[in-house]
């Protein structure tokens, strides 16, 4: 298993998490969202290491930016 966390801009709302939640969930090998408005922040857990350009593509393409790897 791995636990990634990444700094995403733009979410404000319950429906910004429910639709993070959906988006990140459906990518093969993720088993795990949690999305902290508060922090601006989502936690991934996968089976494999995740794929960062992959998951940026979905954020993007859900009307958020991922802006990288939270330190």
């Amino acid at each position: 298993m791995s636990t990634t966390t990444y700094a995403v801009s733009g979410m404000s709302c319950a429906h910004c998490k429910a639709t993070l939640t959906k988006v990140i969930g459906e990518l093969d090998g993720v088993t795990a969202v949690d999305v902290d408005l508060a922090a601006g922040q989502v936690t991934v857990t996968s089976a494999t290491e995740p794929d960062d350009a992959r998951l940026a593509e979905v954020v993007d393409d859900a009307g958020y930016e991922l802006t990288g790897r939270a330190a």
